[in-house]
């Protein structure tokens, strides 16, 4: 399936993204914030690619005027989550290189992907975290409507290697609809 915005493409990944894959994802300022680590090598991202982005529901996200991937934002339902959740649940997941910072691209990801939650996989509930300390994932949650529900302290994330406080919010269905009408959408 393949999404679209205003700015962005979100399709499946490909093999051919390996290469920029890597050119964002080697960057320790990304991965570690997101809880995986830097890649280290194209064959690591290529790996990456096969294992973990090819699951479904998970899209690179393509600026419309840059053309390649510059980021990755997804969606875990049920028992694929981090968080234990029923099946009618999701958890979104997101990081876009640092070259792209700032620019409003992942809001605008999410966002699309928050649609497609809740109008086309019907799911009643969507999750979403961030790591204490990690302002810019915070602050893309508050953006598309993800409210505070607790935080879980002293997570050992294995694959970073390191003990963390995640922050988790929530943005039901009913809190979309609200802000749909809210925002005349």
């Amino acid at each position: 399936m393949i999404l679209q915005t205003k700015r962005l493409i979100l399709r499946p990944w490909e093999e051919s993204d390996a290469e920029d894959l890597y050119l964002y994802a080697k960057d320790p300022a990304v991965g570690p914030a997101a809880g995986w680590p830097a890649h280290t090598s194209v064959e690591n991202s290529l790996s990456v690619i096969r294992s973990v982005l090819s699951m479904p529901e998970t899209y690179a996200v393509v600026p419309k005027n840059v053309g390649h991937a510059v980021g990755s934002v997804g969606i875990m339902c049920g028992k694929a989550s981090n968080i234990g959740i029923p099946d009618d649940e999701g958890e979104i997941g997101y990081w876009i290189g640092v070259p792209f910072w700032g620019q409003g691209l992942i809001p605008e990801a999410v966002n699309e992907l928050i649609r497609h939650s809740f109008e086309e996989l019907k799911l009643t509930k969507l999750w979403c975290g961030y790591f204490d300390g990690n302002e810019k994932s915070k602050r893309v949650q508050e953006k598309c409507g993800f409210i505070y529900k607790y935080t879980k302290h002293g997570e050992k994330w294995v694959t970073i290697n390191k003990t963390v406080d995640e922050h988790i919010t929530c943005l039901t269905l009913e809190n979309w609809n609200e802000r749909k009408i809210g925002d005349g959408i």
